[in-house]
């Protein structure tokens, strides 16, 4: 891909940062803003590795070098924010897990809207997440109710219908 105009696919991105040390590198180069040296030898890296995993990371477009300092390209910058975000999120696992459990629980009835957002509320403070989670519900509890889609009409109001609650 290095030199050509070929779009790299989510596969190549998300190769290229799920080697441990590619995505030191890639945080690093994120948050030193160019500034600041790798040390290779607390990566346990040799230079040909250390190198190696920067030219994959160019070569899927998510960093870029510009006089002699590596800096995220733009769609890197996007990658490394989902990256953050997928790890605030991975931090509410268990609480995740037992919101799901309790939804999973009584699927007869389930809880209500106000239950399921109160609950959210209790164990959830980060506001993305419960954002998130109580448009995700509502969409869920959307689906269930307008279930009988018979034409293609009727599916696209459906999905009118949907944007018009998430935005």
């Amino acid at each position: 891909m290095k030199g050509s105009s070929v779009i790299p696919s989510i596969t190549d991105i998300l190769k290229k940062i799920s080697d441990d040390k590619a995505l030191t590198i890639f945080n690093s180069i994120a948050v030193s803003d160019g500034h600041r040296d790798i040390c290779l030898s607390e990566m346990n890296l040799s230079t040909k590795q250390y190198y190696s995993r920067l030219s994959g990371l160019m070569d899927a477009g998510l960093i870029r070098r510009h006089n002699g300092k590596y800096s995220l390209t733009l769609i890197g910058k996007i990658v490394y924010y989902a990256h953050l975000k997928i790890g605030k999120a991975l931090s509410y696992y268990w609480k995740l897990k037992a919101i799901e459990s309790i939804e999973m629980s009584s699927p007869g009835a389930g809880l209500s809207k106000e239950e399921l957002t109160q609950l959210i509320n209790a164990l959830i403070d980060n506001h993305f997440i419960k954002d998130f989670l109580i448009k995700d519900f509502l969409i869920k509890d959307f689906l269930i109710k307008e279930s009988l889609l018979y034409t293609l009409e009727d599916y696209q109001q459906c999905l009118n219908k949907i944007h018009l609650l998430i935005s």
